[in-house]
């Protein structure tokens, strides 16, 4: 038995939640609606929910207000947004969970699934948010920072600090500068998704790289890294990693 607070100024994104909340999703037994986020900070010491679906724009006090605004808090956040891509990337990149509008129900319904799954890992969620927002106050996309959930707590790295990522089975392990290495409960395909779009490149399928730190293209299809690792390319990914290196001043 769940319960689910719906942010958003908008009152028909707020009805279609509510209706495919009561429709597609049994683990929810009680809802609420707030139209803006003072009203939202009087609901939630009252109605305490489990999950608070936030809109990310609204007028005046927006939802990284709100979050702002509370002292303490019990529950998950779920954003919901309109193609606001820069938004999305920030909000992959703090590993949170967002649904776009007009929300789906499968969608819908897998975000509060993975809610349920993770109900009592609770460590560092106020600076997955606080990361989350210094995301969005960066002035570029590079320079965001990735959290990286592990069993020992969440860490967060700028790209020019993450050298390569390995699968290992459905985990992901992060090489870093400084002769770092991090284990991810994250698989590589989650990371590609993220990484893809900022200058990393799948050469095989164990392996994600950071392009700033490839060395040299060797004969023997592989590629060195500036720490001398030497990382096998896949036969049918060697000509998007000659496109990708083309043009740059390799040892």
């Amino acid at each position: 038995m769940l319960k689910a607070l719906i942010v958003d100024d908008e009152e028909k994104a707020r009805d279609i939640l509510f209706f495919h909340l009561e429709n597609c999703v049994p683990e929810i037994t009680k809802i609420e609606m707030a139209s803006n986020a003072p009203d939202a900070l009087q609901l939630i010491p009252r109605f305490q929910p489990d999950i608070l679906f936030l809109d990310i724009v609204m007028p005046q006090m927006d939802g990284f207000d709100l979050l702002n605004a509370l002292n303490e808090w019990d529950f998950d956040v779920i954003f919901t947004t309109a193609h606001d891509q820069f938004a999305i990337k920030a909000i992959r990149f703090s590993a949170l969970d967002y649904l776009l509008k007009p929300i789906d129900p499968d969608e819908l319904r897998g975000a509060v699934l993975r809610h349920v799954e993770k109900r009592g890992e609770r460590p560092g969620r106020r600076e997955l948010y606080r990361n989350f927002v210094e995301n969005l106050r960066a002035p570029k996309e590079n320079e965001f920072k990735l959290a990286i959930p592990t069993v020992e707590g969440t860490y967060f790295f700028r790209i020019p600090e993450i050298i390569r990522c390995q699968a290992d089975r459905n985990y992901t392990v992060f090489h870093l500068t400084g002769h770092r290495r991090f284990i991810s409960s994250k698989t590589l395909g989650e990371y590609e998704e993220i990484l893809g779009v900022q200058g990393f490149l799948r050469v095989h399928k164990s392996h994600l790289v950071n392009l700033e730190f490839i060395d040299n293209f060797l004969g023997k299809d592989y590629i060195r890294l500036h720490d001398n690792t030497e990382i096998e390319v896949a036969r049918r990914r060697k000509d998007d990693v000659k496109a990708a290196l083309q043009g740059r001043n390799l040892n």
